[in-house]
């Protein structure tokens, strides 16, 4: 059977490790990314210029380095600079913290935005406060339409989690290019089967929230 050798030692064991470190780094980048992005896109409506440049600088920074770069620096420049040492796996994760909640700020403070003003005028006019117009009106609605983009955004967290492997972290991909090389002599087809198994592992995962996000977007356009 072709997978008659995947199933010798612990190759299957290593595997689902390397999945379950993958898991790791996107739901808690995916968590944090979710609360503080929030919390970050409400500051960016702020009226305030000095906090809106700060934002702004925030945003663009980490949109215009890669994602690779930022984990290169923080993994080897960070225990030089300041002799603080992090392991792989949590550099992954504050990287992907501060791309997600990046992303997930302008998500948010573009749904904010999108909401009519006759509502908030029509609420300050009824005598609301403020605060309860925006957490009766303008949160429940941003939310809303902010849920669809951000289901996206987690998809991709979660694609680009693969990139841990370049740093070290033994997640799935690292896991699987191991395994190929312990096995490439005596199954030359490794390579295909062993990342045709990652691809399908990475669709199960992906697959559900791409299909939730049409569904939510579907279903609040109509």
């Amino acid at each position: 059977m072709v997978f008659d050798w995947l199933m010798q030692g612990q190759n299957l064991a290593r595997l689902g490790h390397g999945l379950w470190l993958t898991a790791q780094i996107s739901l808690v980048s995916v968590a944090l990314s979710c609360l503080l992005g929030t919390l970050f896109g409400v500051l960016m409506r702020v009226r305030n210029r000095a906090l809106q440049a700060a934002c702004r600088l925030y945003l663009e920074t980490i949109r215009i380095v890669p994602i690779l770069v930022w984990l290169f620096a923080l993994h080897f420049s960070l225990s030089a600079w300041t002799g603080v040492h992090l392991s792989g796996l949590w550099v992954c994760i504050w990287v992907f913290v501060l791309w997600g909640t990046a992303e997930m700020g302008d998500l948010v403070r573009g749904a904010l935005g999108s909401i009519e003003k006759h509502q908030i005028e029509s609420a300050l006019a009824l005598g609301l406060k403020r605060r309860q117009v925006f957490f009766y009106i303008e949160l429940p609605q941003g939310l809303r339409r902010v849920l669809p983009g951000a289901i996206n955004l987690f998809t991709r967290m979660v694609k680009t989690s693969s990139l841990a492997a370049l740093i070290g972290v033994v997640e799935l991909v690292k896991v699987g290019q191991q395994i190929i090389e312990n096995s490439l002599l005596t199954h030359p087809d490794a390579p295909l089967w062993i990342y045709g198994l990652i691809f399908v592992l990475y669709f199960l995962i992906c697959y559900p929230l791409s299909l939730l996000s049409a569904r939510l977007e579907r279903k609040w356009e109509s």
